[in-house]
């Protein structure tokens, strides 16, 4: 009943909700990231979503689009912006992704969406993470985020897949507010982000 039926219900009108009380911060980063990214404040980019449907994710804009003498992008390091680290550090980056959940490719909690170009790289259950709509937080995010490995990133992921409840969510909910105030987990551990996944 929750899973399937009310928990769409609550993540469109807490979406709405989020994103006209969040307005002016909205309006605030979007100037801000505008003017350090030359007139472009969003990023948009594909991303498998339920059952590996692909739909268009946006968020904040938090890295330059620098590139080096060959054309080749330079690295996440070196392409993050002052103003973009602070965002991506507390998490304002996500805000714009209320949109994809009023939308309805995205949910509120769920696994987060990664990179199209790993599909084709993921054993049987890995894939199960696509069972469920991807969120902006998850049970891996509130469980180390980007500090922990894919292996045991895919484990909370399909965890949540056949955990999934009212209460479970309400306490990723919670734990994600810990984890923002705390800035906990947002780099892997020599990385700005996070190492991509090579499907071992």
């Amino acid at each position: 009943m929750y899973k399937n039926h009310l928990k769409i219900i609550l993540d469109f009108i807490f979406a709405l909700l989020g994103l006209i009380l969040l307005l002016p911060l909205f309006l605030i980063v979007m100037i801000g990231l505008a003017l350090a990214n030359r007139g472009n404040p969003f990023f948009f980019q594909n991303r498998p979503g339920k059952n590996g449907k692909i739909f268009k994710i946006v968020k904040f804009k938090t890295m330059t689009n620098e590139k080096d003498s060959d054309g080749k992008l330079l690295s996440d390091e070196e392409r993050l912006t002052s103003i973009g680290s602070f965002i991506r550090k507390t998490s304002l980056d996500e805000i714009p992704q209320l949109i994809n959940i009023i939308k309805g490719d995205m949910s509120l909690i769920g696994p987060r969406p990664l990179l199209t170009q790993y599909l084709h790289l993921y054993n049987d259950f890995q894939n199960r993470r696509h069972e469920v709509k991807p969120g902006i937080t998850g049970w891996a995010q509130v469980n180390g985020r980007n500090a922990i490995s894919w292996d045991k990133k895919f484990e909370y992921d399909v965890w949540y897949v056949d955990n999934c409840s009212f209460l479970i969510d309400v306490k990723i909910l919670f734990k994600t507010l810990l984890k923002v105030i705390k800035k906990e987990g947002i780099n892997a551990a020599n990385a700005a982000t996070i190492e991509p996944f090579d499907g071992e």
